[in-house]
């Protein structure tokens, strides 16, 4: 589990922080402009951003300090956002677009079945 938290949070800090601060202009304007296209607008972005930072902060977390519900709700939090992404990739865009929102649910997936006994001992 250590290399599929790690690859989401260093993918999830990457994506997050370009949707917060905008520091790569090119990611930023192509995001930008996939957020238009849905009807969405430059604060949702930052919503999303934030979301997504605060999932990868999360699993960051769970790493140093071996606490495993936080990596349950860093991966509930990439989970979300991946299923959002889905949704608009596949209502706007074309299948190729929607990669790699599926590769990151499908990762966030395997974090919480492995985790299902936590999960439903907390519901």
């Amino acid at each position: 589990m250590t290399i599929i938290t790690s690859v989401l949070f260093l993918f999830f800090l990457f994506a997050s922080s370009i949707k917060v601060l905008g520091w790569q202009p090119f990611i930023f304007n192509t995001q930008l402009a996939f957020f238009k296209k849905y009807g969405l607008t430059r604060t949702h972005m930052y919503l999303v951003g934030l979301i997504e930072m605060a999932a990868a902060i999360l699993l960051l977390a769970s790493l140093i300090l071996k606490l495993d519900i936080l990596m349950v709700l860093g991966a509930l939090g990439i989970a979300f956002t991946s299923i959002g992404a889905l949704y608009f990739h596949f209502r706007y865009d074309t299948f190729k677009d929607a990669v790699p929102a599926l590769i990151t649910l499908v990762l966030s997936g395997t974090i919480l079945i492995k985790h299902y006994g936590l999960i439903a001992s907390l519901l």
